[in-house]
């Protein structure tokens, strides 16, 4: 068994170097860690899915990454950024204003539903053109990229720029979100559930359209998403977060067909897909944990079946197995899970 403390994972390049980051909320009750001292680097160029349940501390991950955490939380930690020109960047230790000017001329963020990312008392054209402006980017030139943005996304430009939000479609709306996080050429596109208010069809036709304008524009997208099936055929890796902190990160398809944690083949098992019988789909017994008394040791090991004093006691470092090194899992018993947790996924990723 190869064990490790190392969170690069065969990433070479990386845009983004995260260490040891927090984020906390002060409660009457205590204190709630939503973000768990997070260890992580994403690699240049990749498509990087981020899963798990709901309140596992997806969007905050997807948050701390443009230092915008909502108030009062507490963000803490290193978030390095290394943009392609220019020197890396602390994005902990900006000013307000050079943060906001990082934000969407560098990393631009799609949010879940689109209606609530636009104002509906301005145009899309309205919504554009504000955002050239405060940036101090030229409007006429801006909104030239932002028309052949629109094309590309398979709208018609002047049709959309001259409507209001409620006048479009779900996936119009969400495309033109698309079309305007893309509008000051970021490095990098994080998206927060961006699929989730639309239909099957409509999201994959989403999905298509992501994977395209990364490749074109050489972009490195940080996709949130509880949906295993729908993340399967766009990511490059995936990280799997539980009670606030990943427990596994690998190559898309080596943790969709060989998890190593035991919650990540929990949750395989959990997804509703097309190929697997109802009978033969097994729910996550148990709840997640509450953020202001996150289980000591394994924080999984109050749902686990492998768990055992060890996993009480004792935090496990990430690791590797018996596989190769840029697949690895926080587990005590890595090499046991494939006969304790069976998987019962059948190709979802060919959905």
């Amino acid at each position: 068994m190869q064990t490790t403390n190392d969170v690069t994972f065969g990433v070479t390049d990386p845009i983004f170097e995260i260490r040891n980051a927090s984020v906390t909320f002060d409660m009457e009750r205590g204190t709630s860690r939503v973000m768990d001292s997070v260890d992580m680097n994403i690699q240049r160029g990749e498509i990087l899915g981020v899963v798990g349940e709901s309140g596992s501390g997806k969007s905050m991950f997807a948050s701390a990454l443009l230092d915008a955490i909502p108030d009062p939380g507490q963000l803490s930690g290193e978030i390095t950024f290394r943009p392609e020109s220019g020197e890396e960047i602390e994005l902990l230790q900006q000013s307000e204003s050079e943060i906001k000017q990082i934000r969407w001329e560098e990393i631009a963020m799609v949010f879940q539903g689109a209606m609530s990312s636009f104002n509906p008392t301005m145009t899309i054209g309205d919504h554009f053109e504000e955002t050239l402006d405060v940036h101090g980017y030229d409007v006429d030139d801006g909104m030239e990229r932002g028309r052949d943005l629109l094309s590309e996304l398979y709208l018609e430009p002047e049709q959309v720029l001259h409507s209001y939000p409620h006048e479009l479609s779900g996936g119009m709306q969400q495309r033109a979100l698309l079309a305007m996080s893309l509008l000051l050429d970021p490095e990098v596109l994080v998206m927060d559930e961006p699929t989730a208010a639309l239909d099957l069809l409509m999201q994959r036709s989403i999905i298509e359209l992501i994977r395209k304008i990364g490749q074109q524009r050489d972009l490195t997208i940080v996709f949130i998403t509880h949906d295993l099936p729908l993340v399967a055929n766009l990511a490059d890796r995936l990280g799997v977060l539980y009670a606030f902190e990943f427990v596994e990160v690998g190559p898309a398809n080596d943790v969709l067909t060989g998890s190593k944690h035991p919650y990540t083949r929990a949750l395989l098992n959990s997804t509703p897909n097309l190929h697997t019988p109802r009978e033969e789909m097994r729910p996550i017994e148990g709840k997640s944990p509450d953020p202001v008394s996150v289980p000591d040791g394994c924080t999984y090991h109050p749902r686990c079946p492998m768990s055992d004093d060890n996993c009480v006691a004792a935090d496990p470092p990430f690791q590797a197995g018996s596989g190769a090194t840029d697949h690895q899992a926080k587990c005590h018993y890595i090499d046991d899970v494939n006969e304790a947790v069976p998987l019962n996924l059948r190709e979802v990723h060919n959905e």
